[in-house]
């Protein structure tokens, strides 16, 4: 599949002309983007795979960078600021486990109230601990010293060199691999690292058994004697220490201090990320790479690259319409809506060269919205997530 995206890519680097589609700089913008969005993504398929809900990513993200400038700041060590995000975040994390594990609270107002206190909290301080200091104040902190950044020696300069010839697919793979292997941050790599992890944990474990059995079915669960409470409760605190990585990354990667609404709403896309993965941590790297994509190229001022991937959509479009025609399937009104908006699409790449500036910065937005639209035909989510759960009532 992900060979599939490629060749496509590489194809409508060709048709367009648009280098940026394939670039080694546009590979790297796009991780830079991605690992928050899909560090949230990450937590959320914690939680949710224990059976909790979990909409308050986004304050666990915000206690997160806050974590991430008071322990690097103070200590002028960034692996400090990193640990100090994680135990932030897993706090946000604790707090929405009481709420919702043992005291019942919906999952849903729980989440939001967490989204509520996390920026007056980091407000508060942030009045506290930085307004003192210099280049610090109640929105933002002092600057922030840097995680390391990691290469595979020898061979930068030579896959730049080929992928600025833009050969057919050599230069393409150049451009790929000079972005994924050059001038990484040491947290990138951890952060792609957790995604295998996290597979192998819940899906090739004992313990990862016990917290997907928690989020199918707890009551099931409970007479194999699965401590549901405890496994909820580490779930979840995993799932806020995880996005506390996210926010992490926003401070000390993606920038070099703190900021308040530095988020931006990551947590919520990590949430439809998380969602479009079908619960499944290679699905949410899917996801998360695409909203990451879209967001790197118009960040990098590639407008026409924007405006090639019309083309893209619609040729999507017009294969989901022929896939929902198939025999068994038979969606007609689906395969008329995707035909008749691939049609539209194509008509409007072919008669203009460029699209507004509104829809090029929010064409991540858009992306992920439609291509969330498209897949929400196959997704399941955990049978139990969401349920308030009590020990013995399910007998």
């Amino acid at each position: 599949m992900l060979g599939g995206v490629f060749g496509a890519l590489v194809l409508l680097r060709v048709i367009t002309g648009e280098t940026a589609i394939t670039s080694s700089a546009t590979v790297g913008t796009t991780l830079a983007l991605g690992i928050p969005i899909g560090m949230a993504a990450l937590g959320g398929l914690w939680a949710e795979r224990a059976g909790v809900v979990n909409i308050g990513l986004e304050g666990m993200m915000i206690f997160g960078t806050w974590g991430a400038a008071f322990g690097a700041h103070f200590s002028g060590n960034p692996w400090m600021g990193l640990l100090m995000g994680i135990v932030m975040g897993a706090l946000g994390g604790l707090l929405h486990s009481v709420a919702t594990v043992t005291f019942g609270v919906d999952h849903i107002v729980s989440g939001v109230a967490l989204n509520i206190l996390a920026p007056g909290a980091a407000r508060y301080l942030s009045t506290l601990f930085f307004v003192d200091e210099r280049g610090g104040g109640a929105t933002q902190s002092p600057a922030l010293p840097q995680f390391p950044t990691l290469s595979v020696p020898g061979i930068g300069d030579p896959l730049g060199d080929l992928e600025q010839h833009h050969w057919f697919l050599i230069s393409d793979l150049a451009g790929l691999v000079r972005g994924l292997t050059t001038d990484l941050s040491a947290l990138t790599v951890i952060a792609i690292a957790l995604i295998p992890l996290t597979w192998f944990v819940l899906w090739r474990t004992a313990f990862g058994l016990r917290v997907r059995s928690c989020g199918e079915n707890p009551y099931a669960a409970e007479s194999l004697g699965v401590r549901v409470y405890t496994m909820k409760y580490i779930a979840v605190i995993i799932s806020g220490a995880l996005a506390g990585i996210g926010g992490v990354f926003l401070a000390m990667v993606g920038s070099a201090q703190y900021q308040e609404g530095q988020t931006g709403g990551r947590g919520f896309i990590g949430l439809a990320a998380m969602i479009f993965g079908n619960w499944r941590p290679g699905g949410l790297a899917l996801g998360t790479g695409l909203f990451g994509y879209t967001d790197a190229l118009q960040q990098r001022g590639a407008t026409g690259a924007v405006h090639a991937l019309l083309l893209v959509v619609a040729v999507l479009l017009f294969a989901y319409a022929v896939w929902a025609l198939l025999p068994g399937r038979r969606r007609v009104y689906h395969a008329v809506f995707a035909l008749v908006a691939g049609v539209a699409l194509l008509a409007w790449y072919l008669t203009t060269d460029e699209l507004p500036k509104e829809i090029v910065t929010y064409s991540p937005h858009i992306t992920t919205l439609l291509v969330l639209s498209l897949a929400s035909q196959r997704l399941r989510m955990p049978a139990a997530d969401g349920l308030i759960y009590r020990r013995g009532e399910g007998h």
